[in-house]
Parts: structure tokens; C-alpha cells; sequence
């Protein structure tokens, strides 16, 4: 869909059962991860199917080294600023670690936080089998879940560092049982990170629910992308499965140089950005101010 389309007319909502809709018909998923509200808007423009909140927001946005200090009340905040500019996207929320890993329970009330307070369409939750009852309560309570399998950033510890995942045949297969776990487990999307492309396209071909690819070549349903990534806000440093299309960062930054050398040269702001007042009120301003200096020693 272009961004004319997005713009002419009503367009309906994108719904988890529309991305189910998408793999039948080999209609390719394209899905942003973004943060805030303008982000939103201009991906809701551009024709975007899915946003992604992502718990990445830590490193990108918040400063974090990693995703695990990201708590719930910073993913509903986002999510609702995501909310709040998408008008079309389907809009999926990251839970963030230890908001589902302890139990169940903790998985559908988090999960219920993130819906009814951040208005997210769905969740998303890392891990295979062992989080397959918990995709079980949530989908059970109402909310459509999305799986995340391959790298897996809240396991980054267990995994030493960001890498390729499930590059041997054990892993390989481990982690098509976990997607099919997952899918009998009610999820309606999984999103396949960094692992081999050829891996990708067989667990697509085994899967009847879509699979969304980040680092995972051209054989799944769909990709995501980091809004930052995508242009280039995030520093000199370009994961190998991104791909820049704008350079925004000099952009902003050759802007922000020419607002403050206006600022200390005396030129902004000028008579444009500035408003004059009606001279009988200015006059009356200063005979009032004249009236109230300090009289003089004696005066009275």
C-alpha cells in the first residue's frame, strides 16, 4: 500500500487475523518497530502493516545497554504514544523482562496492562515451549500473541552476546519445535531473528501462521525494521541486517548547528517568529511602570 493510499479515504485497521490473511495470499508483512507518536504517524502514513513497540527502546531511545532494565510502565508509556499516532497499523507491544518469565498469572495481567492501558492490537513474548502456556492464558484472555524465537535480546546473557542463532542442525531443529509450539499454542505471528536464511524459509514453509524475519533473509512473510535504523538514527554503528535509507542524523545535526549559531549571532528570532504589541497598550504599559519607580528622598 503507498502513503497516497494510506492518505486517501478510510483505510481499515490492520488486525492480527489480516497478517494470517497476508501469508495466504503471499502478500508480503511489513512491520516497524517505533517508539513515540510522531514516529507512528509517519509510518501509519507511509502504509506501514505492523508497528512493533519494541523493549529495544531501552538502547535506542533510553540509553540502556540492553532491553532488560526496560520495565512495564515504560512499555505501556510507549505504547500508548505509538497508539495514539497509528491510525491503521496493527500495533504490537513488547513485554519486557520478568514480565511474563515468572508465571503465567504475571503473563496475562502484564499482558492486559499493555492492552487496556497501552492500547496495543497484540503482545509479543520471547521463547519457545517453555512460554507456550503462558501464550495459552493470554491468547485465552483475549489477546492475539505474537512469539519471538532465534535471537532473543531478553536471553542475551544465556547467549553471550548478540549473534546468529541456530546455525547447527540441533539448534536448527530445537527451534522449529519451538515455533511449532508456539503456533499449536495459539500465537498468530512469530518473529524469526537473526538466524540462517535458509532455516527461515523452512520453518515458513512448516508454519501456517506468518513469520516476520529481522536478520533472517527473504524466505519469511514479512520483515521488521528499527525506525532508527531505517534512518539512520542510531549513531555510525548499522546492524549488518539493516539497511539505511535516509541519513537523518546529519540532517538534524547541520539544523540544530544552524539554529544556535542564529540564536548567538542576534538573528533568531526575527520579526516572523515574533509578535509586536498594539502601541496605545505598550504606552500604557510604560506610563504605568514610569509611575511606580522610586521617589526621591523627601518626595512624597
Amino acid at each position: 500500500m503507498s502513503a497516497s493510499a494510506a492518505q486517501g479515504g478510510h483505510i481499515p485497521r490492520v488486525t492480527a487475523p489480516m497478517l494470517q490473511a497476508m501469508k495466504a495470499s503471499r502478500r508480503p508483512i511489513v512491520m516497524v518497530t517505533a517508539y513515540d507518536t510522531p514516529a507512528a504517524r509517519l509510518v501509519d502514513e507511509a502504509g506501514v502493516d505492523a508497528i512493533l513497540v519494541g523493549d529495544s527502546l531501552g538502547m535506542t531511545v533510553l540509553g540502556y545497554e540492553s532491553t532488560l532494565p526496560v520495565t512495564m510502565d515504560e512499555m505501556v508509556n510507549a505504547t500508548a504514544a505509538v497508539a495514539r499516532g497509528a491510525m491503521r497499523c496493527l500495533v504490537v507491544a513488547d513485554m519486557p523482562f520478568m514480565s511474563y518469565q515468572a508465571s503465567a498469572d504475571d503473563a496475562v495481567r502484564n499482558a492486559g496492562r499493555l492492552v487496556a492501558e497501552g492500547h496495543a492490537q497484540a503482545v509479543k513474548l520471547e521463547g519457545g515451549a517453555r512460554v507456550a502456556d503462558s501464550v495459552r492464558r493470554i491468547v485465552a484472555a483475549g489477546v492475539p500473541v505474537m512469539g519471538h524465537l532465534g535471537l532473543t535480546p531478553q536471553s542475551v546473557n544465556t547467549m553471550g552476546g548478540y549473534k546468529v542463532q541456530a546455525k547447527q542442525a540441533a539448534h536448527a531443529l530445537q527451534l522449529l519445535e519451538d515455533a511449532e509450539a508456539l503456533q499449536d499454542a495459539g500465537v498468530f505471528a512469530i518473529v524469526l531473528e537473526c538466524i540462517p536464511l535458509e532455516l527461515a524459509a523452512l520453518v515458513t514453509a512448516e508454519l501456517h501462521v506468518p513469520t516476520i524475519g529481522i536478520g533472517a533473509g527473504t524466505g519469511c512473510d514479512g520483515q521488521v525494521q528499527v525506525f532508527h535504523d531505517l534512518l539512520g538514527l542510531g549513531g555510525d554503528f548499522v546492524p549488518r541486517h539493516a539497511k539505511r535509507y535516509a541519513d537523518l542524523s546529519t540532517i538534524i545535526r547541520e539544523a540544530m548547528s544552524a539554529y544556535a549559531d542564529e540564536v548567538r549571532d542576534g538573528e533568531f528570532p526575527g520579526d516572523s517568529q515574533s509578535t509586536r504589541m498594539d502601541p496605545a497598550a505598550l504606552s500604557e504599559v510604560r506610563r504605568v511602570l514610569g509611575n511606580r519607580r522610586p521617589k526621591a528622598s523627601g518626595e512624597r
